[in-house]
């Protein structure tokens, strides 16, 4: 029985920690000034409730508890840092002078000011300082609350460098003196779009994984929402973070809808509609609203919001407006141009219009660097020409494809389709 009741109080922890740990961390980096060191009083705390809540039971304010916790050790380290000795008085004093109270009022302190203290740490989380890898990887350990181990399985990348990305970035930051806050004025669009970034970069790895036997990672996408959803709340004025949100939560709808019984990838086109996820498409159209209500709907998230929509808003495939998808993806070219957005472009003019004229496009990207050994190209190529009736020529851009992806998913469906369309490929 005891072993029972110590294994659900693990759960709980591990509940917790999930649920309190950005928040911990966000307070404690305010304290600290340094975001490396508040995430060690942080995993020092819950080291602490692991020991303690198995013998004493989880406490009904199990954040208050974690922050007491976490400062008493602050204190306990400035007071052996002598060079900190200034902060140590004042953290010092304030708490020894409120020792008795402490614990009661400090979920109300914390409550005061943790919305600006979480998106301080959004914001440092995911400083242009840092590589992409980087800040994607630090997001998901600060405010995420996943292990390096469960971080590395995502990207499938070996655990050690998941850490080292971490250890790297943590002391970055440090040395270059990022500071805490929220950046205002015209830093603040710029930076609110690498926290974007970052948040999509997460949502993107699991809704379409690069590499590995699985076309998605769910999990992954409920880091992205959460995170998203935490930043809409905090930054609530801000058009593109509700348009990103809208974009994931309709992207998100269809994740069930996306494989088959075995993990088989299913093409949009052929996918059961009723399997989509009404409520998180209903989410989706009510962020894209708030977007538009802002005045951001020309905004790049907002817009690729809007290509979604159009498909969310289909009761069946061919009652699609890919008319207004392609119009949608002119207005996205002209705000962020880019050869993958004129990819998308074409394939949405493709089944506007007929796949001649999306293949025109295509052929034009023929010569973009950023696209060479990229998958999708050949892929969409493939699509057309089968259209075309040309299933030579169709299944050899298969195959390229093929030999493209890093996916064991996609790599089995793009060589199916390339068997359709003519002689069977060498091996498979």
């Amino acid at each position: 029985m005891e072993a029972v009741t110590a294994s659900d109080t693990h759960r709980a922890i591990d509940a917790v920690w999930r649920i309190e740990s950005a928040k911990l961390i966000a307070g404690l980096t305010r304290i600290v000034r340094d975001v490396g060191v508040a995430e060690d009083l942080a995993q020092d705390a819950l080291v602490a409730a692991l020991e303690r809540w198995p013998e004493t039971g989880v406490p009904d304010n199990p954040g208050a508890w974690l922050m007491a916790t976490a400062k008493h050790r602050a204190i306990d380290m400035f007071r052996r840092a002598e060079r900190v000795e200034r902060k140590h008085e004042e953290l010092g004093h304030e708490l020894e002078s409120r020792h008795e109270t402490m614990v009661g009022e400090l979920d109300e302190a914390i409550d005061d000011d943790i919305g600006d203290d979480l998106l301080r740490l959004v914001f440092m989380s995911c400083h242009p300082v840092l590589s992409r890898e980087a800040r994607a990887a630090l997001t998901l350990r600060l405010l995420g609350g996943l292990t390096t181990d469960e971080i590395a399985r995502a990207f499938l990348v070996p655990e050690a460098t998941v850490a080292q990305r971490i250890v790297r970035a943590k002391r970055t930051l440090s040395e270059a003196r990022v500071p805490f806050e929220v950046p205002r004025g015209p830093e603040l669009a710029s930076r609110l779009s690498s926290v974007l970034e970052v948040i999509y970069l997460i949502f993107n790895e699991g809704y379409s994984a690069t590499a590995g036997d699985d076309l998605v990672r769910p999990s992954l996408c409920e880091d992205a929402l959460r995170l998203g959803r935490i930043v809409a709340e905090l930054a609530s004025e801000e058009p593109e973070v509700h348009g990103l949100v809208a974009l994931m939560e309709i992207q998100a709808s269809r994740l069930r809808a996306r494989t088959g019984p075995s993990g088989e990838p299913i093409l949009l086109l052929d996918q059961d509609r009723g399997r989509w996820d009404q409520l998180l498409i209903q989410r989706g159209l009510t962020a894209l609203e708030r977007a538009e209500s802002l005045g951001g709907a020309n905004g790049p998230y907002a817009l690729q919001a809007a290509i979604v929509a159009c498909h969310a808003r289909a009761r069946a495939a061919d009652q699609t407006d890919w008319r207004r998808i392609a119009s949608l993806y002119d207005a996205l070219a002209a705000v962020v141009p880019s050869p993958i957005v004129e990819l998308n472009r074409a394939v949405a003019v493709g089944m506007a219009v007929g796949p001649a004229e999306g293949l025109e496009i295509l052929d034009s990207l023929a010569g973009e660097s950023t696209l060479k050994g990229y998958h999708l190209l050949p892929a969409a190529r493939a699509d057309m020409l089968e259209k075309l009736g040309r299933g030579d020529e169709a299944r050899r851009e298969f195959e390229r494809a093929a030999s493209l992806t890093r996916n064991v998913r996609e790599r089995e469906l793009l060589l199916k389709r390339a068997r359709e369309n003519g002689i069977p490929t060498q091996g498979s």
